[in-house]
């Protein structure tokens, strides 16, 4: 599959405006290696990955920002004593993200509390150093999910609320940290350190997926977080790891895969992904309940058929769709997330032919739906029955001619009537609630 294809929805569509890789900051010229092309290529087929927000916020239960809100640096790092995540089963979570359907994972090795989830050199303020629990997750998560085939990425923020060093932005301002003595250099050195050991340590990473650059957006003069050389420290410790970074810009030079935070690409319902699309991989980051770390309270969990809904419609753009798990402070996944797993994992393995390795539609979404593109197949995803007058669907498509249309559940065939300027398709009865799925053979 040529890489430009991957994203035939978002070229074609008027309203989604094309934009070649931009420069945000002083970059230097970067040649992308044939190892970071393939996992680009890997990347765009899997089209669906689980995140996992976690860390000792979890333990307050007010989600990933909590020091953010309040409490002070020198408090909030006394929970780290109290860490012991004794229901922590690497294997379990690796077991039941692969029996979803999902083929990758992003495990946040440090967020912006500064709490490193893995065993670090670079400071005592890590899960193995600071706590009765002493294991090295991410060492254990790593091996389950290399035994498992699926792929890893790591989430790692360039924000340190509890660190004086790092020179802070616009968050993290009230956690009593002494905000006088920024060293942009030693915090440069600091992060790069670790991000070696995260490359040399844990065996293939497939992405490096930074967060925090927005920290700085509101500066009177541009602040240089000099990416340039750290994406290519990442590029030359491991050739195939794709760099990401989840900014709300349009991507900047040296990165290898753009992303959208909960909205799908061409959308900005929540106010961070007005960007234009790039010819890059493309991915949507999306909960599924309303925070990312943990919360108590939060248990309005979205269902199995609004979730795969959303995997459909990412794919239909030639997106992934990153679905957000908070884990429980005991180190299990909630019995929610669980379930929704599960229902997630039954509709894969039916109808996962029809998602994974696709290009998206070469038409822009429909009121009734979307569709993906496989050789010489096109997938008709009708989200919603309700939309269509008289019992029939409009394709404003004048591509390649329709062989043959069948309803992909039973195999009876689909009346088809092809112009050249659309594909009508008279709908049978539904036999799927979720998504009623056509198959269209092409010539």
């Amino acid at each position: 599959m040529k890489l430009h294809t991957l994203i035939t929805s978002a070229l074609l569509t008027a309203a989604f405006a094309t934009q070649a890789e931009t420069a945000q900051q002083p970059v230097s010229t970067y040649v992308r290696q044939a190892a970071t092309e393939q996992s680009q290529k890997d990347f765009a087929a899997d089209r669906f990955g689980i995140f996992l927000h976690w860390g000792i916020y979890s333990m307050f239960g007010q989600g990933e920002w909590y020091l953010n809100y309040g409490p002070q640096q020198e408090e909030y790092s006394k929970a780290a004593a109290g860490f012991y995540p004794a229901n922590f089963d690497a294997g379990q979570w690796a077991d039941a993200i692969k029996d979803s359907g999902a083929r990758y994972i992003c495990f946040t090795s440090r967020h912006h509390d500064g709490f490193s989830m893995f065993g670090t050199e670079q400071s005592d303020y890590n899960i193995v150093d600071a706590t009765p629990f002493g294991r090295d997750v991410l060492r254990e998560l790593a091996d389950s999910v290399a035994d498992r085939g699926l792929a890893l990425h790591l989430y790692y923020s360039h924000i340190d609320w509890g660190r004086p060093d790092y020179p802070h932005g616009r968050t993290g301002r009230e956690t009593g940290v002494d905000l006088t003595q920024p060293d942009w250099e030693g915090y440069y050195g600091f992060m790069n350190r670790q991000l070696t050991e995260l490359l040399t340590n844990y065996g293939p990473i497939r992405c490096i997926w930074f967060d925090g650059w927005w920290d700085h957006d509101e500066d009177t003069t541009p602040f240089d977080w000099q990416l340039d050389d750290q994406y290519a420290l990442i590029h030359r410790l491991q050739p195939s790891c794709m760099v990401a970074n989840n900014h709300h810009q349009a991507p900047f030079i040296g990165e290898d895969i753009q992303i959208f935070e909960r909205d799908l690409p061409g959308e900005n319902t929540a106010g961070y992904s007005g960007q234009a699309i790039s010819r890059l991989p493309l991915e949507t980051c999306n909960t599924m309940n309303g925070m990312w770390g943990y919360k108590v309270v939060d248990t309005n969990y979205k269902s199995v058929p609004e979730l795969v809904r959303y995997i459909v419609r990412a794919a239909g753009l030639g997106a992934n769709l990153l679905l957000n798990i908070g884990p429980q402070p005991d180190g299990s996944l909630p019995a929610a997330a669980l379930d929704r797993l599960r229902g997630i994992g039954e509709w894969m393995r039916a109808n996962g032919e029809t998602i994974y390795g696709t290009e998206g539609a070469p038409f822009t979404a429909q009121p009734w739906g979307t569709a993906t593109v496989n050789g010489d197949k096109m997938y008709v995803h009708v989200l919603d029955t309700q939309t269509a007058e008289s019992g029939k669907i409009e394709l404003p498509w004048s591509g390649r001619k329709v062989r043959s249309a069948v309803n992909r559940t039973d195999g009876s065939k689909v009346a088809v009537t092809q112009t050249k300027d659309n594909i009508s398709l008279t709908l049978p009865a539904a036999t799927d609630s979720i998504d009623h799925i056509i198959e269209l053979s092409l010539k």
